[in-house]
C-alpha cells in the first residue's frame, strides 16, 4: 500500500502554512486605495425607524460615503431571500421573508443593519458611525419560540399570524396514537436545545472590489460556499449575470455552517465599492459576530416515547418549535427538516409522528450549525431512552440493545422515510462499552464518593444523515503530465487539500507530491456547492472517482494510439497503461503529456487533457456510532469534571484516519461546549442581547474538556457510493451533548435530580441539587 494512498494517515499539507503564520485570510488582503466600512446595527429588538440622521457622519473627516436603507431602495439594491422553503420541494406554503441589506422602516432584532459609513481608515469609519442619530419607536419583542406562539404575543411580521412561518410533519399520527394506546409505559420530556453561536476563530470578513472600467465585481469573503454566495448576490441583490461577479473564498478560519451563506455585509462592501470607486473592506468585531452571525439550535420539543412491558419502543411522538429569529435566513429550513426526519435515530420504532413549527422571534436569524438538526433529534431521543430506563427500572444498555436496529435488517427504512443502507449499531455500542471499561465503573465510583463527589455515566447511540445536493470535481492535466484538482467543495479545516490528492494518487498512480489543489474561486472553479452537512467526502469523493475513471478511459484510448495496439488490449493498474501480451507500457504522466503534442493526436481526442466528474447526491450516507462519558460532580459547587470519554464511529471507508479522528474529537469538544456553557441569551422583556461578548458567552476552555478522548474508527462501507465512504465532520457534535447531560443526571439521580436543561453551568447544577433537597428552595423557585 502506498504511503500516500487511501487509508493512510497523511499529515495535512495545508497545515504548513497555517502553523507558520502564512495562511491567507480575507483580512490579510491589501489592495491599493482600500477603504473601510463600519456598519451601524440596531440596538432595539423591535421598532419602527422614525429617522436616521447622517449629516454629522457625512461631514466627518475622511468619510467617503454614508449609506442607509433609503439609499439601498434608491439604488435598486435587493434583499436576501431564503435559499429554499418547504413549498419549493413540494411541502406546505410558508411565510417567505426578504432580509434587507439595510433596514429602512422597521427593525426586527438587535443587530439589524441600519446604516454604513465608508471612510479612508477603519478608525474614521467607526468614529463617524458613532455620529449617526437613529430614532426608533420601540415595539414589544418576543425572544423564545414558545413565547412567540402564545396567544397575544407580539408579531414579528404583522401578516404572519401566531409568528408561525410553516409547520412540517413526518410519520403517521393514526398508527402512533394506536401505539400509545397499547403502551405499558409512556415517558414524556420537554427538551430545550439552547441557542448557540459558532464563534469561528476568524470572524466573518469581506472585501468588495468593483472595476470602474466595466463594472465587474469581485468579492473576497470568508465563506464555505463561494458559488452559492455568487448566485445569491447576483440574482437577488444586484440583478446581474453571475459571470459579472467573481467570488473568492481563501483560507477560512472555521465555519461550522454559519459561513455557508451570503450576509448583508457581503453585499454592502460591493455596493459601497461601486459608489465610492474604491475597494471596501469590512471585518466583524467579536461582539458584532456574536450579535450578527446566524445562530444555531434554539428548539423546544415536547416528546413522548411509548414502550411495551419489556422496554421495546412502540411509538414516538414529538411536537416541536424551532426558532427562526427575525428572518428565514439562508438554509435554515434544513435543520428543521433534519431534526424531524432523524428523530427515530438508530432505534426500531414502528410508529412515529413528529411535527415542527418554524417560529419567528425578535432575535438574530438561526441557520445550519454543525449537525444542523441531527443533534437536536439525537438529544431528544437519547434523553427519552435514559428516562425510560429509569422509569421502567431497566439497565440503560439493555434498553438500547432491545431497540437498536439489527445489522441484518439493513437496508432499513424508518417511520419518517429515511433508508439506512448499512450499519452495525449494536456492534458500535458493544465496542464502545469494551473500550470504556464499562464494567469497571463501580470501582471508580467508590473512589469518587470517597472524595466527596458523585459519579455518573451514560452511553449514547447516534446516526446522522450526510451528503446533500449534487456536486462536481475537475481534473486538469498540464503538458508535463501533472494534475490539478479543481474542487466544487470547499475546505475550511477538513483537510481536502490532503485527502483529495490521496484519492487521485490511489486511483491514477500519479505521484502525490505533484498533485495541485484549487478551490474557492468562482473564476477558476467552474461550479461547486461548497462544504457543509458532512457532504464532501462522499460527494466530492464520488465526483472525483467519476473524473478519475473518465481520465483512465481517455488515457486508454491515447495509450492504444501511442503503443499502436487495439484499445481493448490496454489495461491500467498502479499508474501504468500496458498492452496485454506484451512488455510495452506507459506511465500515466507519459500518456497525459501526449494530449499536448503539437501534431499526431488520434481521432476523437482534443488538445489538452481535462475531465470532470459529478455526484448526484440522491442517496445520502449514514455515519453512526456510540459515545460513553463518565463525569464527576461536586454537589457543593455544581462543578462538573469529565473524567473519561470514549467514542466509536462508523465512517464507512476511512480515507485518512488522522483527519477523521481530528474531526471527531473537534466535534465532541464543540458539542460538550453547548452542553456545559454556551448559550446566546436575550433579555425576555426588551429583546436585548445579554451575551454579546466572551465575558458573557461561555466559551469552553481546554481544562473543561476530557484530558484524553479514546477514539476508534470502524469501517462498515457505505453501499450507495463507489468510494464506500460516510461523512465524519459533524458526528462528534451529534452524540456528545446527550452523553454529557445523561451522565450528569445519572450522577445526580440519587440526589433527586431527574432533569437538567443545557447548558449545565455550575450555578444551574447547584440550583437543581438545592431545589431537589430543600423544600423552601423548591417553593422559592416555583414562585
Amino acid at each position: 500500500m502506498s504511503a500516500f494512498g487511501i487509508g493512510q494517515a497523511v499529515r495535512r499539507d495545508e497545515d504548513r502554512r497555517f502553523v507558520t503564520g502564512r495562511g491567507s485570510y480575507v483580512d490579510d488582503l491589501r489592495v491599493p486605495h482600500l477603504a473601510y466600512a463600519a456598519v451601524v446595527y440596531s440596538s432595539h429588538a423591535h421598532g419602527l425607524i422614525r429617522s436616521v440622521n447622517v449629516d454629522a457622519a457625512r461631514h466627518a473627516d475622511s468619510v467617503l460615503d454614508v449609506l442607509t436603507g433609503m439609499d439601498a431602495l434608491a439604488d435598486g439594491i435587493g434583499g436576501l431571500p431564503p435559499y429554499f422553503m418547504p413549498a419549493d420541494m413540494g411541502g406546505p406554503l410558508g411565510y417567505r421573508t426578504i432580509r434587507p441589506i439595510l433596514v429602512s422602516e422597521r427593525v426586527r432584532c438587535v443587530g439589524d443593519r441600519v446604516a454604513v459609513v465608508v471612510a479612508e481608515t477603519l478608525r474614521a469609519a467607526r468614529d463617524a458611525a458613532g455620529l449617526i442619530e437613529i430614532e426608533i419607536e420601540a415595539l414589544p419583542a418576543v425572544t423564545t419560540p414558545d413565547g412567540a406562539a402564545r396567544s397575544g404575543a407580539p408579531l414579528v411580521w404583522d401578516d404572519c399570524a401566531s409568528n408561525s412561518c410553516f409547520t412540517l410533519a413526518f410519520g403517521d399520527a393514526v398508527s402512533t396514537d394506536a401505539a400509545f394506546s397499547d403502551a405499558a409505559h409512556i415517558v414524556s420530556l420537554t427538551i430545550r436545545n439552547n441557542r448557540v453561536s459558532a464563534n469561528s476563530i476568524e470572524p466573518r470578513a469581506a472585501v468588495g472590489i468593483v472595476n470602474p472600467a466595466d463594472g465587474r465585481m469581485t468579492l473576497h469573503t470568508s465563506s464555505q460556499n463561494p458559488h452559492g454566495v455568487r448566485k445569491m448576490l447576483a440574482d437577488a441583490v444586484f440583478g446581474i449575470p453571475e459571470a459579472d461577479l467573481r467570488v473568492i473564498s481563501p483560507d477560512v478560519g472555521g465555519g461550522f455552517g454559519m459561513k455557508a451563506d451570503a450576509y448583508p455585509e457581503d453585499a454592502i462592501v460591493l455596493w459601497a465599492s461601486r459608489r465610492v470607486g474604491r475597494p471596501v473592506k469590512w471585518v466583524a468585531t467579536r461582539s458584532e459576530a456574536l450579535m450578527g452571525d446566524n445562530h444555531g439550535r434554539d428548539q423546544v420539543a415536547k416528546a413522548s416515547l411509548a414502550l411495551d412491558a419489556e422496554g421495546r419502543a412502540l411509538g414516538l411522538r414529538v411536537e416541536a418549535r424551532h426558532a427562526l429569529g427575525a428572518y428565514v435566513a439562508s438554509a435554515t429550513v434544513a435543520p428543521i427538516t433534519y431534526s424531524m426526519r432523524m428523530f427515530p435515530g438508530v432505534y426500531d420504532i414502528p410508529a412515529v409522528h413528529v411535527r415542527n413549527t418554524a417560529t419567528f422571534t425578535n432575535c438574530s436569524p438561526t441557520g445550519p450549525y454543525r449537525g444542523a438538526g441531527r443533534p437536536e433529534a439525537c438529544f431528544t431521543l437519547e434523553r427519552l431512552m435514559d428516562e425510560a430506563a429509569d422509569r421502567i427500572g431497566m439497565d440503560r444498555v439493555e434498553i438500547r440493545r432491545r431497540n437498536l436496529i439489527a445489522s441484518a435488517a439493513m437496508p432499513y427504512t424508518t417511520a419518517t422515510g429515511v433508508t439506512y443502507d448499512s450499519g452495525d449499531f449494536v456492534g458500535m455500542m458493544d465496542r464502545c462499552l469494551e473500550l470504556s471499561d464499562w464494567e469497571g465503573f463501580e470501582g471508580r465510583r467508590a473512589t469518587t464518593e470517597a472524595a466527596g463527589l458523585v459519579r455518573g455515566r451514560a452511553v449514547t447511540c447516534y446516526v446522522e444523515s450526510a451528503g446533500v445536493f449534487n456536486d462536481r470535481m475537475e481534473l486538469r492535466f498540464d503538458p508535463q503530465g501533472n494534475v490539478t484538482i479543481l474542487a466544487g467543495t470547499h475546505s475550511h479545516g477538513q483537510g481536502h487539500a490532503t485527502v483529495f490528492p490521496q484519492l487521485v494518487h490511489e486511483w491514477l498512480g500519479v505521484p502525490y507530491e505533484t498533485i495541485r489543489y484549487i478551490q474557492g474561486d468562482t473564476d477558476k472553479v467552474a461550479f461547486g456547492r461548497g462544504t457543509y452537512a458532512a457532504r464532501s467526502s462522499m460527494l466530492g469523493g464520488t465526483a472525483l472517482h467519476a473524473a478519475a475513471q473518465e481520465a483512465i478511459a481517455r488515457g486508454c484510448r491515447m495509450a492504444a494510439h501511442l503503443l499502436e495496439v487495439d484499445e481493448e488490449t490496454i489495461g491500467f493498474a498502479d499508474g501504468v497503461f500496458s498492452a496485454t501480451g506484451t512488455n510495452r507500457s506507459l506511465t500515466f504522466a507519459e500518456v497525459a503529456k501526449a494530449f499536448f503534442r503539437p501534431v499526431g493526436l488520434p481521432g476523437g481526442q482534443s488538445v489538452g487533457f481535462t475531465v470532470t466528474g459529478s455526484a448526484g447526491g440522491e442517496a445520502p450516507n449514514f455515519p453512526n456510532g456510540a459515545h460513553i462519558c463518565e463525569v464527576e460532580v461536586d454537589p457543593e459547587t455544581g462543578q462538573i469534571h469529565i473524567d473519561r470519554y470514549t467514542v466509536v464511529d462508523d465512517v464507512g471507508r476511512v480515507l485518512n484516519p488522522m483527519i477523521c479522528e481530528g474531526q471527531i474529537v473537534g466535534g465532541i469538544a464543540q458539542g460538550l461546549g453547548q452542553a456545559l456553557l454556551e448559550q446566546v441569551a436575550y433579555d425576555p422583556e426588551s429583546g436585548q442581547l445579554i451575551s454579546g461578548s466572551f465575558s458573557d458567552y461561555g466559551m469552553p476552555r481546554a481544562e473543561m474538556m476530557p484530558k484524553h478522548i479514546v477514539s476508534e474508527l470502524a469501517e462498515v462501507p457505505c453501499l450507495t457510493n463507489p468510494v464506500g465512504v460516510k461523512g465524519v465532520g459533524e458526528s462528534g457534535t451529534i452524540g456528545s451533548p446527550p452523553t454529557l447531560v445523561n451522565a450528569v443526571i445519572d450522577a445526580l439521580r440519587p440526589l433527586g435530580v431527574n432533569d437538567l436543561a443545557m447548558p449545565l453551568t455550575p450555578a444551574r447544577v447547584w440550583s437543581a441539587i438545592a431545589a431537589a433537597n430543600t423544600p423552601s428552595f423548591q417553593k422559592q423557585e416555583a414562585a
